[in-house]
This record gives C-alpha cells, structure tokens and sequence, in this order.
C-alpha cells in the first residue's frame, strides 16, 4: 500500500495491516457486537477459513485511506451514537499507527443483536 524510505531501506504496509488495526478498535468499541461480511461469498468462505479482517474493506488513493466497516450493533444502544464512536476510534487508531491520514471512515450497520443476559 503505502511506501516510505528513510535511511536503512523502504517500509511497505499492506491493506491487510490496516484492516486488522481497524478490526481490533470496532471490537473494543462500546455497543458493537461483530463485525459482518461484506456479501454472501465473503461470508461462505469466512465458514471455512476464520478471517481476521472481516467486514472491513481499506482502499488507498496513493495520500489517504478510506475504511468501510459492516458492523453490527447491540439492540437498545443508539445507533448514531455507536456508528460515531466506531469511527472516531478507528480513525484516530489508524492514523496514530501508521502517520498516514484517514480520509473517510463508512460505517455499514448490516444488523442488530439482543445481547444475552443469562
């Protein structure tokens, strides 16, 4: 993805790199509780093979980055609120690690989800 040189050699971080950082901070983030699959493939083979980076997609334009997250969310939480939230913490987590800004963070809220309390 994105290349910087400095004085012992280049540094490389591939999309995958940025998927995992924005994965962690949704799931710390209070109301949220998993992430989704993009679309019924994604899902099928997220059955078979356990993918960390679920439901996040990153797309780089050579100066920022633009994160699309497909989040569900704990029933009786305000939606707003948590979608707020997710994007504030996976923006500044994200441009903490790597220096490189977030243009934008899109949240997909693909459902919502009764917590059990027994």
């Amino acid at each position: 993805m994105n290349d910087k040189n400095n004085p012992y050699g280049n540094i490389y971080i591939s999309h995958r790199a940025i998927a995992s950082i924005a994965y962690k901070s949704v799931l710390e983030t209070y109301g949220v509780v998993g992430l989704a699959p993009k679309n019924l493939a994604k899902g099928l083979a997220n059955a078979i093979v356990k993918d960390p980076t679920l439901g996040v997609n990153v797309t780089y334009n050579g100066k920022s980055i633009t994160i699309d997250l497909y989040i569900i969310i704990e029933y009786g939480t305000r939606i707003k609120s948590v979608a707020n939230s997710v994007s504030e913490s996976v923006k500044y987590l994200v441009e903490n690690a790597l220096g490189v800004p977030v243009e934008k963070v899109n949240i997909h809220v693909r459902g919502l989800r009764v917590s059990d309390y027994d």
